[in-house]
């Protein structure tokens, strides 16, 4: 699995940041937020999936942060198309 754990990680974090998108929290927190839940399932990865990346716990949480911090810049890359194609639309 390796790798895939990895991106999983980072589809879980996007999925909650939508759900906490959701709710009245400023969406400023949004990159903090995903971070800290990546670094939680990167550890709880480390324990659970055997071919997990990662030998020792520090790279682990380091991991998943990437990955949760990861699933904001896809957030971003949307975001971007969406309006990149709204402003061709114009023109």
């Amino acid at each position: 699995m390796g790798i895939t754990s990895v991106a999983a990680i980072t589809v879980i974090c996007y999925v909650l940041a939508l759900a906490i998108k959701a709710t009245k929290l400023d969406n400023k927190w949004l990159p903090a937020i995903c971070g800290l839940l990546g670094g939680a399932l990167g550890a709880a990865a480390m324990y659970i999936m055997p071919d997990y990346p990662a030998g020792d716990m520090i790279t682990a949480v380091a991991i998943g942060i990437v990955s949760g911090l990861a699933a904001t810049g896809v957030n971003q890359v949307f975001k971007q198309l969406g309006t990149g194609a709204n402003q061709n639309a114009d023109h």
